[in-house]
């Protein structure tokens, strides 16, 4: 016999759907709402949530049949509208669960930053974090970093470091420009650096997952390393890991946190603010630096395989 399996539908309403649907289950909304919520309700074996953007989730094992009746009602509605519906399979389920499983573990789980700057070093660094640690991080508000700004980063990054044990590396521009090469991409120096700050932290540090944050699968990663005497296996590679596992978010913080002094330092060492990125304000600092220092300075400042690099060297000679 066929066990009978949970569903999530999610379906977009228009605004006048939305006030069909608001009427219809009006007595069978519960008492609590979520956030960002206008209502959630139990239909039989489903459970309706609607959001105030027209988002509404159908979850249970008769959520295709209330989902259809609620995506003819938009149809009849609006007729001249496309109906937006997704379902979502067993896999996405197994995949959520597996991802609360990592936030709620002891883990080793490392990041980086710098890579799109054109400018300044790249940082890598692995971070260990005990499930105890995991509500002073949540107090901090630690998350992606990309959704942080720079000083809250700076407020929040040495309350990390003083508790949270990590390693990090940063690899010079005049080291990376001396690497890239034929065999050497950026993805391949990034893979050698993510073993080596994993490898530190795993010596000392016993943890129920290594994560890092996937920029290359599995296979490829792991290739990369193919001359690398000691290699950390049995790492699981999730994309957008900051906001699934602890200890790669409190890695790409610190990494921020490290990448964000060093640009200070470069500031100062050359009297002028470097800029982040790799566009136009960019280019217009690396000129000046190329007018005052020479072109051999961006041996030392520039990761030189960018497209700016050509870019510069005809406006320097402007």
């Amino acid at each position: 016999m066929k066990k009978n399996m949970t569903k999530t539908i999610t379906l977009k309403v228009s605004d006048n759907t939305k006030e069909k649907m608001k009427e219809y289950f009006e007595d069978k909304k519960r008492i609590k709402t979520p956030p960002y919520a206008v209502f959630q309700a139990d239909e039989a074996d489903t459970v309706v949530t609607l959001y105030e953007s027209g988002k509404c989730v159908f979850q249970g094992i008769s959520a295709d049949i209330d989902a259809d009746m609620w995506s003819q009602m938009e149809k009849h509605l609006n007729p001249d509208k496309k109906v937006e519906k997704k379902v979502a399979n067993n896999n996405s389920e197994k995949k959520v669960k597996k991802n609360l499983t990592i936030y709620n573990s002891t883990s080793i789980g490392s990041d980086e930053t710098g890579t799109g700057d054109y400018l300044g070093p790249i940082v890598v660094s692995a971070s260990y974090v005990k499930k105890e640690d995991i509500p002073f991080l949540e107090a901090l508000g630690v998350k992606d970093s990309k959704k942080m700004d720079d000083n809250y980063i700076l407020k929040i990054a040495p309350q990390i470091i003083k508790k949270i044990p990590y390693s990090s590396i940063i690899l010079t521009n005049e080291e990376y420009n001396k690497r890239h090469g034929e065999n050497m991409n950026i993805n391949k120096m990034k893979a050698i650096l993510h073993n080596k700050v994993l490898l530190e932290l795993t010596k000392k540090y016993q943890c129920e997952y290594i994560v890092v944050d996937e920029f290359a699968k599995s296979y490829t990663y792991y290739r990369y390393l193919n001359e690398v005497p000691n290699i950390q296996r049995n790492i699981t590679f999730i994309t957008h890991a900051e906001d699934t596992c602890m200890s790669v978010a409190c890695g790409a913080i610190i990494s921020r946190y490290i990448l964000l002094k060093e640009f200070e330092k470069l500031s100062k060492q050359y009297d002028i603010i470097i800029p982040k990125g790799a566009g136009p304000k960019v280019d217009e600092v690396a000129v000046k630096l190329v007018k005052k220092h020479g072109i051999g300075i961006l041996d030392k400042i520039a990761k030189k395989d960018f497209k700016n690099t050509e870019k510069i060297k005809e406006l320097a000679q402007n």
